[in-house]
């Protein structure tokens, strides 16, 4: 069952909204811990508690005059908070609330996100099992080099996700982190205690040292994940709109009924899903580049990094959640020919079965050098004049010195080249952690 997709739920965190909300859970999460350690009154604790609110279009309002939007929320609270808002922002300096407010959304943001990636590990497992001993022919250079199967292209994919998997989960766990150090970072106005007790309601790690901002290699790391994870998107991507050209025909994507291909010739089904997977994979990457310019700020702090986290965080995660979604229901409705492969097989009349022939040779005592002279002979003349390679061989007389009409029906037959296909998927998904959890990247 192919899940419904929406970008609402992502789209949502990134809304003024919830970011706002997010801001006022920094802060209301202060003011308990304040109250606690007998900073502030517990009553007035109460009261802001009690009377927290906030109006996006107010905030809004008040920003267009004082150009600085803490400020303008700061104020839309305490108007609805009335005297005790005094303890409101109580020891705190913006950077506080934003950077911890952050790695609250990008907590919501990496849940949607690790949904997505099991998602797609499922479909790829399914499918690899599915076309598991389904021989296709595999390509070197866009040439035809020796048989393998359809599921193991699968197979290596699931193996790649699973490590940007495990990438991903440290990325996510990098950015698990807030500060409440103020101004730059050296703990003036609230204590570190106050900090930790703070970060451990709010589920987040307190940052060992900042300047006034969390630095930015985490974020970096982060939006550079994603991108490598983009990057495995586009890779499936492409080899899905290589299947599908007309020549190969091995694999399409689904085409619906009432769908249509092209605007001047209605016989078209083209690989749209693919190619929007390939281009949309290149903003993730231009993000990362922007990421890492992030990193480098003028001293304890400036704000060039700010402008450019309010586009690359929203963009980089809906992006990553629309693509994994549309990736994983591009392989699950995947529309596979096994007849075709097995047609393709055969387009070089043998000569994927060069390189096994090159070793039955050299098995038989013949050195390397003489044998890979006798096979490629044979082979430039099917390249050349046609023929089955079969044939050039078996009628070659030093080839058959050494080898017999079995050895050779030996040499050209697939099941030899693919008879540890079910070890390969043991190592695969034979696994005690199926979320790679305990499993190094390697």
């Amino acid at each position: 069952m192919i899940p419904r997709y929406t970008l609402a739920e992502m789209g949502r965190i990134w809304e003024d909204h919830n970011k706002f909300q997010r801001w006022l859970d920094v802060e209301l999460a202060v003011i308990e811990a304040l109250s606690e350690e007998g900073v502030i009154p517990k009553d007035a604790a109460a009261e802001i508690k009690a009377k927290a609110a906030f109006s996006v279009d107010r905030i809004n309002e008040i920003e267009a005059e004082a150009k600085h939007d803490v400020i303008a929320f700061t104020t839309s609270v305490a108007e609805h908070v009335g005297p005790a808002s005094r303890y409101f922002h109580f020891g705190l300096t913006s950077s506080d609330v934003l950077d911890t407010a952050m790695a609250l959304q990008v907590a919501e943001a990496s849940s949607i996100i690790r949904q997505d990636l099991q998602r797609l590990l499922d479909v790829l497992k399914r499918r690899a099992y599915e076309f598991k001993t389904t021989v296709i022919v595999g390509r070197t250079h866009g040439i035809h080099a020796e048989p393998t199967t359809f599921g193991l292209k699968l197979a290596l994919w699931h193996d790649e996700v699973r490590r940007q998997q495990a990438r991903f989960k440290e990325a996510a766990e990098t950015m698990r982190v807030g500060k409440l150090s103020g101004a730059v970072g050296t703990f003036a106005h609230l204590s570190p205690g106050i900090e930790k007790k703070v970060m451990t309601k709010l589920n987040l790690l307190p940052a060992p040292v900042a300047s006034q901002v969390i630095q930015r290699d985490r974020h970096a790391h982060y939006i550079s994940t994603l991108a490598l994870i983009g990057a495995t998107l586009e890779k499936i991507a492409v080899e899905v709109r290589h299947l599908q050209r007309t020549e190969v025909r091995e694999a399409e994507e689904y085409f619906s009924p009432g769908q249509k291909g092209s605007s001047a010739m209605p016989h078209k089904r083209n690989p749209i899903t693919s190619e929007q997977i390939a281009g949309l994979a290149r903003l993730l990457r231009s993000n990362a580049v922007a990421a890492m310019e992030n990193v480098a700020l003028w001293h304890e702090r400036d704000i060039s990094h700010s402008s450019v986290e309010r586009i690359i965080f929203p963009d980089s995660t809906i992006l990553t959640d629309y693509l994994l979604h549309r990736t994983a229901t591009l392989i699950e409705r995947l529309v596979v020919y096994p007849d075709r492969m097995k047609q393709n097989l055969e387009l070089t009349y043998g000569l994927i079965y060069s390189g096994e022939l090159l070793l039955e040779l050299v098995a038989k005592g013949v050195p390397r050098e003489d044998a890979y002279r006798w096979v490629q002979r044979n082979a430039m003349r099917v390249w050349d004049e046609g023929g089955i390679f079969k044939e050039k061989v078996l009628s070659d007389p030093e080839i058959q010195k050494k080898l017999t009409a079995a050895d050779v029906d030996k040499v050209f037959d697939s099941g030899r080249l693919l008879a540890n296909v079910d070890k390969i998927f043991e190592r695969v998904f034979a696994r005690t952690d199926p979320c790679g959890e305990k499993r190094q990247i390697r």
